[in-house]
């Protein structure tokens, strides 16, 4: 995972930190369960070929929507989101994890 410091993105209170296509965008540094939680999401990008994790988040987060309505909650409840989370603390978890680890959060 290749991490790029800027000023711009993300965007959004709260938020740290952006991956997209394993690229981590982020305005300042990390800690160590912040990059584990994003090394997480890049092995999830990658098991799903980069395209298929966005749609499938994407169509994930509006059925969590319509579950939860708009809040944190619906975010929060995204399978990707939710194995991440989990294991985010768990620095060994990537090199036990399974592929498609995340559909058990579904």
């Amino acid at each position: 995972m290749r991490i790029i410091r800027n000023k711009i993105l993300p965007i959004g209170k709260g938020m740290l930190a952006i991956n997209l296509f394993g690229i981590l965008l982020t305005k300042g540094e990390l800690s160590r369960v912040d990059l584990n939680h994003e090394e997480i999401h890049t092995a999830q990008m990658k098991e799903m070929l980069y395209v298929g994790f966005y749609i499938w988040y994407l169509l994930e987060w509006l059925v969590r929507l319509v579950q939860y309505g708009f809040s944190l909650k619906a975010y929060a409840n995204i399978s990707f989101e939710r194995e991440a989370y989990l294991h985010q603390r768990d620095t060994g978890y990537l090199s036990r994890r399974k592929r498609f680890s995340w559909v058990r959060y579904l």
